[in-house]
Order: C-alpha cells, then structure tokens, then sequence
C-alpha cells in the first residue's frame, strides 16, 4: 500500500510502504523520533493512518490508566523498529538478516490474538483494521509487520533503497519504472544533490 502524503508534525512518508515508513520514523532519518515516548507513537500512527483519531484517543486514555502497558508498549515498538531496519537496508542480500525478522514478524503475530475487519473510512475510502482481543496495546505493531510480511512475500526487498544522499538515513520502495530512484524525496535531498552538481559545474 503505498504510503500516506506527508503529514503529521515533523513525520516524512516517503518510503512508499508502512514498514519503511517506520524504520524512517528516528532521529537518523532527519525528522522527529516517533518512538520517544508514548504520545509520540501514537501521532506517529494517527499521521500514518494506522490508528483513526478516536482510536489514538482511546489509546491515549488507556496509556493514562496503564502505564505500565503503555510502557511495554513503546518497548515493543522500539524492538520491532530495531529489527526492521536491518531488513531494509541489506535484507536483499542477507539471509540471516531477513530469518531475524521473519521471528520478530511472527513473534508479534503469535502474541497477538483479535480479529481482523476492513472498515470504511469517514473519507469514503476501506482500510484493513487490526482490533485487538484483551491486551489494548497489543495489536499497534500488526499492521507494521504485516506490511514487512507483505514486502516478503511479494519479494519487494530487491528494489527497497537507501538514500543516496550520504547524510540520509531514510529508506524505501522504489516504485519507479526502470528502478533507478536514488533520493527518497526529491525535495529535500534531491534538491541538495542537484544544488551540489551546480555548484561542482560552476567551480569547474
């Protein structure tokens, strides 16, 4: 599914699915870190459309009465997030490194009980849904891994990128035709790519 326009405070959507959108969502990557705090995963996941508003409200609730949940929580995001990037950045060629992630993937599915539905948006538009069984928080990380487990069985890793731009961090699908995306956003480090071209052609 490709990834939501940019939006949020601070968040990029650039890596064209879920899951890189989330190895995206640190302080390496240039923007904000989504997994700072609680409060911070949860508008991490409200601007990726993962959780509705009443949804991250609810969330929000239930961090104030368990913080001790809402603590593992955060924990359980972070782990996931740390497994994930690996997978991004050199899981094409490595396949210890794709058999780490298939545990953590169904590591999280297997402690994960609730029921799945698709649901209409109030924009008119369906999105699957994850509603969790028990555990309020246990579900936050499926869509995520789900995304990751789509990328292998789709076997989408051969085209996930890393920026180009040496400072970036960011990562993503390369949707395009001939598979020769280098930026992950053409307006931030494309731009200071082709700015640094001009100048090199103008010394020269």
């Amino acid at each position: 599914m490709p990834s939501p326009a940019a939006r949020g405070p601070g968040f990029a959507f650039v890596g064209e699915r879920l899951w890189l959108d989330f190895v995206n969502a640190d302080p390496a990557a240039g923007g904000p870190d989504a997994l700072e705090d609680f409060e911070s995963l949860v508008r991490w996941l409200e601007a990726a459309a993962v959780v509705d508003p009443d949804r991250a409200a609810g969330m929000r609730r239930r961090a104030q009465q368990q913080p001790a949940g809402a603590a593992a929580a955060l924990g359980d995001a972070r782990r996931v997030r740390d497994a994930l990037r690996p997978l991004a950045e050199r899981g094409a060629r490595d396949g210890a490194i794709r058999g780490d992630a298939v545990a953590e993937i169904n590591r999280v599915l297997g402690r994960s009980a609730g029921t799945r539905r698709l649901e209409l948006r109030g924009d008119g538009t369906f999105a699957r849904a994850f509603v969790p069984g028990g555990d309020a928080f246990a579900g936050l990380m499926i869509p995520l891994v789900e995304s990751a487990a789509d990328a292998l069985i789709l076997h989408e890793l051969p085209r996930v990128r890393r920026c180009a731009d040496a400072r970036c961090h960011r990562v993503f699908y390369d949707v395009s035709k001939n598979g020769g995306r280098r930026w992950c956003d053409m307006s931030t480090c494309g731009n200071r790519a082709k700015a640094a071209r001009h100048r090199a052609r103008g010394r020269g």
